[in-house]
């Protein structure tokens, strides 16, 4: 199941972020970002509504995947996460880096302005892998606690009832 979720997150460059707006609706934006293992890291402004969001509640949602011309083709995670600012060197100066290296066109970490950005990291709690080649519906839930060690929940067997060959 780790291997799953970090088989997505590596082939994968944009998330959707959804973070709890003040008023309690949801807001949902796409950002890029890069993985550590099953922790990410993402850029955003300082002046931007998912900044202030998460500044007051840092639990987010997180969705990974892309359009499948085939039902059958349809594999992504969503992750429930702890998003906080990364401040402490060395592990803003590595987070950058990778993000650089992954989003050549964005940014250079060297160069790159960081006065109005700020550097995120979400540590996942609960990932849902999706992965409809092995049944439409098929997903597997994984919890991590903040030590980072994983519990397995037992898949969710095909229950939509249609041939996944179709």
């Amino acid at each position: 199941m780790i291997s799953s979720a970090l088989s997505v997150l590596n082939e994968h460059s944009t998330l959707t972020l959804a973070t709890v707006r003040p008023d309690g609706w949801p807001q949902a934006t796409t950002v890029c970002y890069v993985n550590d293992g099953l922790a990410v890291y993402f850029l955003i402004s300082r002046t931007s509504q998912k900044f202030a969001n998460i500044g007051r509640d840092g639990r987010v949602s997180i969705a990974i995947g892309d359009g499948a011309r085939l039902p059958i083709q349809i594999k992504g995670l969503s992750m429930a996460a702890e998003a906080f600012e990364v401040r402490d060197e060395p592990y803003r100066a590595q987070a950058l880096a990778k993000l650089s290296a992954r989003h050549p066109d964005y940014f250079d970490a060297v160069a790159f302005d960081m006065a109005g950005s700020a550097l995120m990291r979400a540590l996942p709690r609960i990932i849902s892998v999706v992965d409809f080649s092995r049944g439409l519906g098929h997903s597997e839930a994984l919890s991590v606690g903040a030590d980072q060690i994983a519990a397995f929940t037992a898949a969710t067997p095909n229950n939509w009832g249609f041939n996944p060959a179709h």
